[in-house]
This record gives C-alpha cells, sequence and structure tokens, in this order.
C-alpha cells in the first residue's frame, strides 16, 4: 500500500507538467510519417504489418520510446533535486527502493500509455490508406505488440533511471539516453543480447512475425530475458547506493 501511496504522490506532481502531454503526442509522429511514406512513395502491398513496422515496430521502438522515457526518467529525479526534497522525504520516512520502484511505475505506466497512442495512431492512419487488408486479426497483433514493447521498454530503461539517481541535473542523464537509445539501434545488427533494449526488440519479433527483424541471427529468448534482468539488477544496486549517500 505504500508504494501505490508514492506511485498515486508521483501523478499527483506530474498532472500539471505539460511536457508530458508533448511528449506523448510524439506518439503519433512516427505513424503520421508512415502514412506519408505509404500514401505517396510507396506502397504495402496490402499487407498491414508492413505499415505497422514502420508507424510502431521500427523507430519507435528503437528511438522515440526509450528518448521519451529517458527524458521522463530525468525530470522524475531532477524535481526532487531542484528543490531540494530528498531530505523531507528521507525525514517522513520513506524506504529509498519504494522511493526508487515509484518512479519507475510512473515509467511503466507511461510507457504502457504511449504505445496505446501509438497502436490507435497506427490504426486511424491505416485506415487513411486505400490498400490495406485491415481486419481484427491485424489489429489485435499491433496491439499485443505494442503493449509488449510499452512494458519490456520500461524495463530496459532501468539503467537510465537509475544514473538519473546518481544527478543533481537533467542534462547528462539525458545525453546518456540519447547514446544508449542509438547505441541499442546499432548493436541490434551485432549482438542482440548485450544491449537491454537490442534484447527487448528480439523478444518482441520473436515469432518472426516483423519482417526485417534478427532474421540473421540464432533466437534465444530466455537469453534476452536474461540480459534484461541483469542490467535491471545492476540498476536496482547502482540506485540503492547513490540514494542511500544522499542525506
Amino acid at each position: 500500500m505504500a508504494l501505490l501511496k508514492l506511485i498515486q504522490i508521483e501523478f499527483f506532481k506530474l498532472r500539471r507538467r505539460k511536457f508530458l502531454w508533448m511528449m506523448m503526442f510524439s506518439a503519433l509522429i512516427m505513424p503520421f510519417l508512415s502514412y506519408l511514406l505509404f500514401k505517396y512513395a510507396w506502397s504495402t502491398g496490402g499487407d498491414p504489418v508492413q505499415f505497422y513496422k514502420w508507424s510502431a515496430f521500427g523507430l519507435t521502438l528503437f528511438i522515440v520510446l526509450p528518448v521519451v522515457l529517458g527524458i521522463l526518467s530525468s525530470m522524475l529525479m531532477y524535481n526532487e533535486n531542484q528543490y531540494d526534497m530528498l531530505k523531507q522525504i528521507w525525514i517522513v520516512p520513506v524506504s529509498k527502493m519504494r522511493y526508487f520502484f515509484s518512479k519507475f511505475f510512473v515509467v511503466l505506466i507511461y510507457s504502457i500509455c504511449f504505445m496505446i497512442v501509438t497502436a490507435l495512431g497506427s490504426v486511424i492512419f491505416s485506415i487513411l490508406l486505400d490498400d490495406l487488408a485491415l481486419d481484427w486479426h491485424n489489429t489485435l497483433f499491433l496491439i499485443r505488440k505494442c503493449l509488449e514493447i510499452g512494458i519490456i521498454t520500461a524495463f530496459a530503461m532501468l539503467p537510465i533511471l537509475a544514473i538519473a539517481t546518481t544527478q543533481n541535473g537533467y542534462i547528462l542523464p539525458v545525453s546518456i539516453t540519447l547514446v544508449y537509445a542509438f547505441l541499442g539501434s546499432i548493436i541490434v545488427s551485432i549482438n542482440m543480447y548485450i544491449h537491454p533494449l537490442s534484447s527487448m526488440a528480439l523478444i518482441v519479433a520473436r515469432n518472426g512475425d516483423i519482417p526485417g527483424l534478427n532474421d540473421t541471427q540464432v533466437i534465444s529468448i530466455p537469453l534476452a530475458f536474461f540480459s534484461i534482468f541483469v542490467w535491471g539488477i545492476g540498476s536496482v544496486l547502482l540506485a540503492n547506493v547513490a540514494l542511500a549517500r544522499r542525506k
């Protein structure tokens, strides 16, 4: 119950933050650009998955969502540091790990909402295309994959949330977020088990049902989960040490 109370407080603090709504709007960027691409330049050949690959399973998966979550993580930690509120929080007292996981669950819920908006935007813009054979099977496939991306990406971003706990500002965590996201998209073609984001992509495309993703590598889903788990445990330990030093 204490953790739920902390999560509720986090949302109360964020409800008037305009940047949250601006970042949520970015969930529609790739569906809109995909619509323009397939409307005026390419053809889907009637296959909705080809459209979804660009609108939700491409740059949104590797770049847009990780960058948005990295910025959110940095801002969540920056708010308390900016007004020196941690001393008051520790006096209450609040468990440092509960404090950290309350931030994580905010990131998790935001990530799921972001991908739901992406899924809805993809469906709406795909309806505007004339050559797509849309049906419930493809729509449910899109929603299921978007929910998977929203959940797993939040765990893959734990290292950025942990780094944010070690900093008083937000510039360095945001900068590291950009490097982290682009590195994940680069490493995916070399070894998908080194970076949490590339492991996340492997899990999402585990059945080979997203064309062009991880077609050339041997797939081990347990190893991909293990990679995210190891990075997650390391991140929690780092956050625990960093918060313990903040008096």
